[in-house]
C-alpha cells in the first residue's frame, strides 16, 4: 500500500486544509495519523492542526507551547502520583526505575506495565497489577498512554509505545517535531471486541475518538482505529515481543461536537 502523508491531528504539514478530513492509514512503515509531514520542513510552510471537544471557534492568535515536562504530581495531583509511585517502585526489577512524580504518569504507568508483563504466570500476580497483561484492556492501555504521554510532552514514551525502537521509519526528533504546535490531547476509548491472531501475533483492534487543541486554539476531532499488536506465547520471545504495542492506525476527521 502505498503510504499516505496526511496532515492530522497532531502535526504541522503542508497538506491542503480542505483535505484534511480524508482517511490516513498508518502501518508500521507509514506514517501515524497523528504525527504525520508531508514533506521536509525546510520545503514547506507549516499548517497547523488540532483536536479536542467542544464546538469550533475561530482561532484565536497563537501563543507558544512549553516544552517543559508535565509532571505526574502537576497531571493528577500529589496524592494521586504518589500512589502510582508506590506500585510503580513496588513492581518494578529495574535498578533505577523512573517511579518518580517529577516523571510524567505516562512512563511511570509504562513500567508498571512492563513490569507486571515480564513476571505475568510467574507466581501470584502482584498487587497493582492490573489490567491482566494480555487481556485487550492492557491494549487498550497502551493508546491511553501514547496519548497520556503527548499530552504530557513525554514525547520519548509515547514514541516506544510503537515498540522499543520507537514508530519504524521515523525518528524520535522528527515525531517530536510533529506536535510542535499541539497544546493538548485527549483519546476516548470505544467498546473492545476480542482482537484476532495470526502468524504467531495477536492484534487487537482499539476504537478511539482523538481530540486536540493548537497553539492557535484550533480544535479538531479523529476517530478511528488502532491495531495494537504482540507476539503470542511462542518459545524464543522476548519479554518485549510479549508486550503490547502499536502496530498501526487508521482515523478519519470528523465534526467537533
Amino acid at each position: 500500500m502505498t503510504s499516505m502523508f496526511v496532515c492530522l491531528a497532531l502535526a504541522g504539514c503542508g497538506a491542503d486544509p480542505d483535505r484534511s478530513n480524508q482517511t490516513t492509514v498508518a502501518r508500521d512503515t507509514e506514517t501515524t495519523a497523528l504525527a504525520a509531514e508531508s514533506s521536509p520542513a525546510s520545503t514547506r510552510a507549516p499548517t497547523k492542526v488540532a483536536l479536542t471537544s467542544g464546538p469550533s471557534s475561530k482561532p484565536a492568535a497563537s501563543t507558544p507551547i512549553s516544552s517543559e515536562l508535565l509532571s505526574c504530581k502537576a497531571e493528577i495531583g500529589e496524592a494521586a502520583a504518589a500512589k502510582r509511585v508506590a506500585i510503580c517502585r513496588d513492581v518494578s526489577p529495574a535498578t533505577h526505575p523512573p517511579c518518580n512524580a517529577v516523571n510524567s504518569c505516562a512512563i511511570i504507568e509504562d513500567e508498571i506495565a512492563r513490569s507486571c508483563a515480564l513476571f505475568d504466570g510467574k507466581g501470584a500476580p502482584m498487587a497493582g497489577c492490573g489490567p491482566a497483561p494480555k487481556s485487550m484492556e492492557a491494549a487498550a492501555a497502551v493508546v491511553r498512554r501514547y496519548y497520556s504521554a503527548i499530552n504530557a510532552r513525554d514525547y520519548a514514551t509515547a514514541w516506544t509505545q510503537w515498540g522499543d525502537e520507537g514508530r519504524p521509519g521515523q525518528t524520535l526528533a522528527a515525531f517530536e517535531a510533529g506536535f510542535a504546535h499541539t497544546r493538548s490531547t485527549r483519546v476516548t476509548i470505544g467498546a473492545l471486541q476480542p482482537g484476532d491472531g495470526g502468524a504467531g501475533s495477536i492484534y487487537q483492534p482499539v476504537p478511539v475518538t482523538v481530540d486536540a487543541t493548537l497553539d492557535d486554539g484550533t480544535q479538531q476531532r479523529f476517530r478511528g482505529t488502532y491495531v495494537v499488536r504482540r507476539v503470542n506465547d511462542v518459545d524464543g520471545a522476548s519479554a518485549s515481543q510479549l508486550r503490547w504495542h502499536i502496530g498501526s492506525a487508521q482515523l478519519k476527521r470528523i465534526p467537533a461536537a
